[in-house]
């Protein structure tokens, strides 16, 4: 995973120019992450164009969430072994191919899921390996400062990302987002003049238990958008291979004597359960303003902006308050937070979009408040050795959550199981089937919040 350096590592590499460098760094970080939320609110003009359901325009999302997470973990790992600057090159180079395949390609709808395969492929090495490089070539004391300045640009790059993605589509068309990530190759030449050459060092990649994770998550992820049972066999039997594998491995993708660790089971629940959510919101929120209140894709991106932007500064004020009243503190405050806003939605879908807004700053503030002390209660959970993998492990699953959401929340709709319980107070039938998904929402946070305090302790001041 991640090369932490040490005092003797420094002396014998590189320090990097922080003035330099970090003007690069977020330059790279924020287009690499973009790509993740800047086609969010175009799902329901991509759908228009194919005249295909929610279930298969949800593909556009979900393909790349999985190749991102995938690929995050993988070039972790390759970072210890191939030199840096050869790999945040592959990446960019990939990412960039992906895009030209979209754009070029953007006729046939198959080859757009493709193009966004790809383009995971390639943004994942971005993130993943400029963390490299920061705790690798930067000096101790530099090093504090830059990451702040990372998970900043990373909030931001999500917050604009649907802001960005309204205004390209509605005034040129959603598929020239796909030539944004074309501007990350202006950064080759800095990174190839700045990084230092590397030599292979020892060690070796688990490629077969990438492939077995990243085809498992793939085949539950057809499966809740295409019920055939050959997809559900098809994971599950990949995944038995997967922990069989990890057994006899010498260096196994995932260390099996991490699920062993009660608490960070716990975590990774709890993860999954409240990323899987928080994207299905995501994702459901335009495709309800575009069928319910008939909004174009750039109106959809201001509604969702305030709260977007909500993130952003309520991270850091979320890390804060860990730091002084605990974890546990943060975590039920966050889920409170993320339950009060989606009852509220719930409520008002059909109504003013402007109040859906105001109503969706809880969700991204709740959200912001779990992920940053969620991920620190996890970190506290692991052996000094155990961190990298665990929280890399961490990371795979907030992935694979996004990714499973998006799917099933696609099918819920599809499959007109949303539309049994119709709300008085709606005013309009269009509403139910969003009213009712939201409604279940709120009720997985409760289950969340009920398992989280029975893992992590009832102390509401706690680390």
């Amino acid at each position: 995973m991640q090369h932490v350096a040490t005092a003797t590592d420094m002396t014998q590499e590189k320090v990097l120019d922080a003035k330099k460098a970090v003007p690069w760094i977020i330059f790279l970080i924020f287009f690499a992450v973009l790509n993740e939320t800047v086609f969010n609110v175009s799902t329901p003009a991509i759908a228009k164009q194919y005249a295909i359901t929610p279930t298969g325009v949800s593909w556009v999302l979900t393909t790349f969430i999985i190749f991102f997470g995938i690929g995050s973990v993988i070039y972790g790992r390759l970072s210890d072994i191939f030199s840096l600057k050869k790999l945040i090159v592959a990446g960019i180079v990939i990412y960039s191919v992906g895009s030209a395949l979209g754009f070029l390609l953007q006729a046939w709808y198959p080859a757009v899921i493709f193009a966004r395969a790809v383009q995971g492929a390639g943004a994942s090495a971005i993130p993943a390996l400029i963390m490299v490089v920061v705790a690798r070539y930067f000096s101790p004391s530099d090093r504090g400062k830059i990451f702040g300045i990372l998970t900043s640009t990373v909030s931001f790059a999500i917050a604009v990302g649907p802001v960005v993605g309204g205004f390209v589509s509605s005034t040129l068309h959603w598929t020239y987002l796909f030539i944004i990530p074309l501007f990350t190759l202006i950064s080759i030449p800095f990174f190839r003049q700045i990084l230092p050459e590397e030599k292979r060092k020892e060690g070796s990649v688990d490629i077969l238990g990438a492939v077995l994770v990243a085809f498992s998550v793939a085949g539950i992820t057809v499966y809740l958008s295409f019920p055939h049972w050959y997809y559900l066999a098809a994971s599950v039997v990949l995944f038995i291979w997967f922990v069989a594998h990890i057994r006899r491995a010498k260096e196994p993708f995932i260390e099996p004597a991490l699920f062993r660790n009660k608490l960070l089971r716990g975590g990774l629940i709890v993860g999954f359960l409240i990323f899987c959510t928080v994207m299905g919101i995501m994702f459901v929120i335009p495709l309800m303003l575009a069928t319910v209140n008939d909004l174009s894709t750039s109106m959809i991106g201001l509604i969702l902006f305030p709260g977007a932007i909500c993130a952003v500064v309520f991270g850091t004020i979320g890390g804060n308050l860990a730091d002084k009243k605990g974890n546990n503190f943060v975590v039920y405050i966050g889920m409170g937070l993320l339950f009060v806003s989606l009852a509220a939605i719930a409520l008002t879908v059909g109504h003013s979009p402007w109040l859906i807004s105001a109503a969706l700053l809880p969700t991204y503030v709740g959200f912001s408040f779990i992920q940053t002390a969620l991920a620190n209660r996890v970190s506290l959970t692991l052996e000094v050795h155990e961190t990298g993998v665990g929280m890399g492990l961490f990371n795979l699953i907030s992935f694979i959550s996004g990714a499973v959401g998006t799917a099933l929340v696609a099918k819920l709709l599809d499959g007109g199981m949303m539309e049994v319980y119709k709300n008085p107070i709606l005013n309009t039938i269009k509403a139910v089937p969003y009213s009712n998904l939201l409604l279940i929402f709120a009720a997985v946070v409760i289950i969340s919040a009920l398992f989280y305090k029975q893992i992590f302790g009832k102390k509401l001041y706690t680390a």
